[in-house]
């Protein structure tokens, strides 16, 4: 086990120590005579809270929040979103779109949509990049168009 997972191991372990102690203080002890469910969400989700927040003291917001996504999906999902996005969109290098996509003026949802690329379609992307938002050429209805989408609806060519 690497020196990351045994840290987060210990940090949510002393979650689950402080929400005992808490919960042995702060709670009335008829709560504790048996198991039952309320017992069990509050050592849950109070081991999880403060394991969380442990780990995001001591690492900072932005690994805090990048372990939290890494953990929160599949690890080949992951590698899926990670691997376009990681070496940012090569100018010229083609892409298959994976279902039909909104060709829009500017990166962001709310930006106006120039054209529908239809699902199949080979794009290319020019190298700029905003956030997940590429700029791509793309020919629809025999017309070259230029605008932006967002990559994780691309796939590289040979996938």
């Amino acid at each position: 086990m690497d020196a990351a997972k045994l840290y987060a191991v210990a940090a949510f372990v002393a979650g689950l120590i402080i929400t005992l102690f808490l919960a042995a203080y702060l709670t009335p002890r008829t709560w504790w005579r048996r198991p039952n469910a309320r017992a069990l969400f509050i050592t849950v989700a109070g081991a999880w809270g403060f394991g969380s927040l442990i780990l995001y003291a001591t690492h900072g917001p932005a690994t805090a929040s990048a372990s939290a996504l890494a953990s929160s999906i599949a690890p080949a999902a992951a590698a899926e979103i990670a691997h376009p996005t990681a070496s940012g969109p090569a100018a010229g290098q083609p892409f298959h779109v994976h279902r039909d996509l909104n060709l829009r003026a500017a990166p962001g949802v709310h930006a106006a949509r120039v054209a529908i690329v239809p699902a199949g379609a080979d794009v290319t992307p020019t190298g700029a990049r905003d956030g997940d938002w590429w700029q791509i050429k793309a020919s629809v209805n025999g017309r070259d168009n230029t605008g932006w989408v967002s990559s994780l609806w691309l796939r590289r060519s040979g996938e």
